[in-house]
């Protein structure tokens, strides 16, 4: 998409802008040579090339420009001749004839070719000269929808109400679940600032301030592993707001995520959905279930109740999920190497092993453990399942948490598409949680998501008794399987804070001292109020068509978090360590 005036004091239009409404009109381009083809002994063909697109320009053979070399180019806009009309760019059915060129600057030859997508070229080149790397109308698009994307949030949360606020990169560290990155104070030596894992006290502050809603298109750091959807450094869409319930709080996210969908791919993705934390455990095995394809878990622990199998006798809970030959035939009809490989797989993933099941002709069952099962469980089974001829049944028979893990990971690695392949499929994950187990060295419940969100209602009572039954109000969204963001209705009341605190080891002067200039404001008259924060590199790369957020962000880290342009992260010198009040511990010893 081009801006309406392109103007410029060195250009009357783009190259992108190339039309046959053009044709007669005299033009003057900028923009770097693509490939440049001799036609005859006169004449030349150069391909110029601008972010908006490539126009073909009739030159002089004489005329030295090289790959990559910016050009001012001057010239009438004329119709291709009959037979050379390029159908593969949207300029292709006109050219530039009678040009000047004029050189702007020249260029060494680049170190990959711009005029392609790039995937042959190492990851390592590409981020080394990442400027280069942008110059490609992969990184041009990708970028180009990223901002659009931001626009479209922009817009849609002005349009409800809510207020734009930058909030500090320097605060104290809070415990928010992840590593943090921490700054040296070089005035207090000793004493540390963190980057912000999120804005989140910040947001609840000005909720208490009156703000009624916030939000801001927000930098957030994690000192974390990199991965294809993890980044040191991210952007979030933050956004707070008072006098609400959960119900709210998704509504309008959900409004701002689909107008960014929309921005992006032209057409309105379908209505999110909405399914609780134990529903997409117990079906999807995993709370970031991705719902485009089905191999869904099923219950089998009453079919088993009486079995006199022993692996499955002792087992809190048996499921299995059906691999459906018609579907994924390789998966189905896989050899003993391929069964044997699936049942390590399950053993790392936590399981104590893994029954495999044939169906053959005749509903007839293939398994090792066959033998075990009688006729009414088998008949159970395949009706249970649903499996017909040539499909896989895989069993795990654990602790409900184990089973349900167990094959949701089971279930990713044998059906999960790319992640931006097939239908967008949106789905809010609500009821989390509270606490997620027992810390084994503190022997404190450990928090499900932050410390600030609220309990229901109707668990706070069992907040000291039955910690691990108390549900959040908690809320992910999950697109195509990746987590784009969660929020909460937070705690809002002093006390109910000091409570959670409590439960989680924090006692009551640690809280002063960690979060007293947090906790003293609610004091005032904090007023219920809830938020939310999204990833707005994990929602542009699915968008773009990318499996990898580094795809659509201008400078990414590698997966190893180094720069290659910039060789970051450096040594700085001993006169920088030392007024900071820092020394460096010799290097281990390997």
């Amino acid at each position: 998409m081009t801006a309406k005036n392109n103007s410029t004091a060195l250009r009357t239009h783009l190259c992108g802008e190339m039309h046959a409404e053009k044709i007669g009109q005299k033009v003057t381009l900028c923009g770097w040579v693509g490939r440049r083809r001799e036609h005859g002994e006169h004449l030349a063909f150069l391909d110029l090339r601008d972010y908006s697109g490539i126009v073909q320009c009739v030159v002089d053979n004489s005329v030295d420009v090289r790959s990559e070399w910016v050009i001012r180019v001057t010239g009438t806009v004329q119709a291709r001749p009959a037979g050379t009309v390029n159908e593969n760019i949207p300029t292709g059915k006109v050219e530039l004839a009678d040009c000047k060129i004029e050189v702007l600057n020249n260029a060494e030859p680049p170190p990959f070719p711009i005029d392609q997508r790039g995937d042959d070229v190492d990851e390592n080149v590409r981020l080394k000269y990442r400027y280069l790397d942008i110059r490609r109308e992969r990184m041009q698009k990708n970028l180009r929808l990223r901002a659009a994307v931001n626009s479209a949030i922009r817009k849609s949360m002005e349009s409800q109400g809510f207020t734009e606020i930058e909030t500090p990169l320097l605060m104290p560290s809070t415990p928010e679940g992840a590593r943090e990155f921490l700054v040296p104070s070089r005035n207090e030596p000793g004493s540390f600032y963190a980057l912000p894992q999120s804005p989140q006290l910040w947001k609840q502050l000005l909720m208490v301030a009156g703000i009624d809603r916030y939000y801001q298109i927000a930098k957030c750091l994690r000192d974390e592993d990199l991965r294809a959807d993890r980044q040191y450094e991210f952007m979030q869409l933050d956004a707070e707001m008072s006098f609400v319930n959960k119900d709210d709080v998704m509504t309008m996210i959900s409004t701002a995520v689909i107008a960014a969908a929309k921005a992006a791919t032209g057409s309105e993705p379908p209505p999110i959905e909405r399914m609780t934390w134990h529903e997409a455990m117990n079906d999807y095995g995993i709370d970031k279930p991705d719902l485009r394809f089905a191999m869904k878990l099923v219950e089998l622990t009453k079919v088993f109740a009486s079995t006199e199998f022993k692996a499955f006798a002792s087992a809190e809970s048996i499921k299995a999920i059906c691999v459906r030959g018609a579907d994924y035939p390789l998966q189905a009809a896989s050899g003993r190497n391929k069964l044997d490989a699936l049942t390590e797989r399950a053993k790392k993933l936590g399981a104590k092993g893994l029954v495999w099941i044939k169906v053959a002709d005749g509903s007839v069952l293939e398994s090792p453990v066959a033998k075990f099962l009688s006729a009414k469980e088998q008949a159970d089974l395949i009706a249970q399942t649903k499996a017909t001829v040539g499909d896989l049944i895989l069993i795990v028979a654990d602790q409900w948490a184990t089973t349900c893990s167990v094959l949701g990971q089971l279930r990713n690695d044998l059906g999960r598409p790319p992640v931006h392949e097939g239908p967008y499929r949106y789905v809010w994950i609500v009821d989390f949680p509270m606490f997620v187990g027992i810390n084994p060295t503190t022997n404190m419940p450990q928090p499900g998501h932050h410390p600030f969100c609220h309990p229901h209602q109707e668990d706070v009572d069992r907040l000291e008794t039955e910690p691990l039954s108390v549900r959040a109000l908690a809320y992910d969204l999950v697109l195509n399987g990746w987590e784009l963001g969660s929020g909460s209705i937070r705690i809002h009341e002093p006390e109910l804070q000091r409570r959670v605190f409590r439960q989680l080891g924090i006692s009551d002067e640690d809280a002063d001292a960690r979060f007293g200039f947090f906790l003293q404001p609610f004091k005032y008259g904090a007023p219920p109020h809830g938020g939310f924060a999204f990833g707005i590199d994990r929602l542009v790369a699915i968008l773009a068509g990318e499996d990898n957020i580094r795809e659509v962000i201008a400078f990414p880290k590698t997966q190893s978090g180094s720069d290659p342009m910039t060789n970051a992260p450096t040594t700085v010198d001993a006169a920088q360590l030392k007024e900071l009040g820092i020394r460096l511990l010799p290097p281990a010893i390997k």
